[in-house]
């Protein structure tokens, strides 16, 4: 039988913390209930939940293009307020997963494609952050791997203005479910 993912994409302090060296600052926080309840209920439903978390090196190349972020082993990186809590209490789960990614597409160079197919998973959602960066270039990487996708309009938050122009783009590119 089918199951389902949800990809919890780079809530990191960096990103949501008020204080994050790329933060996205309050909309960003205020995705956290609803990410958090989803993730509670795709457990309960028994899927799969990934925390998927930019994974950087104090020296990444990467910092050529944005401020320095998501350090590994910094309190930077940690996954963020209340979805840490619910990261604690639930990560022994069999289907509770932590992934690092090393570029802005949750699929690039990571081993979550085999790992959904060997679990049986066929359509991938997605929240956290940002909506036209890594949460866009994480569908297409789904997609590009045979996944179907969905984004959830309530889980996700860019510092920019094209939020919506992305989910829409999502929709049109990679045949995206958008949830309302």
């Amino acid at each position: 039988m089918a199951k389902e993912a949800l990809l919890i994409v780079d809530m990191s302090n960096d990103f949501v913390a008020d204080e994050g060296t790329l933060t996205v600052g309050k909309p960003a926080q205020e995705i956290v209930p609803y990410i958090k309840d989803l993730a509670s209920k795709f457990l309960a439903e028994g899927n799969i939940v990934v925390v998927s978390m930019d994974a950087h090196q104090p020296n990444d190349p990467h910092f050529e293009l944005w401020p320095p972020h998501n350090i590994v082993g910094t309190e930077g990186q940690q996954l963020y307020g209340e979805l840490y809590d619910w990261y604690e209490n639930n990560k022994a789960h069999e289907n509770v997963m932590y992934s690092a990614k090393p570029n802005y597409n949750a699929f690039f160079q990571t081993d979550l494609a085999e790992t959904f197919r060997n679990l049986g998973v066929d359509t991938v959602h997605v929240v956290g952050v940002t909506t036209d960066i890594c949460d866009f270039l994480t569908i297409a990487g789904a997609d590009a791997e045979g996944f179907k996708t969905a984004i959830h309009k309530r889980g996700v938050a860019t510092f920019t203005d094209l939020g919506d122009t992305m989910i829409n783009h999502m929709n049109r590119c990679f045949h995206t479910e958008i949830i309302e």
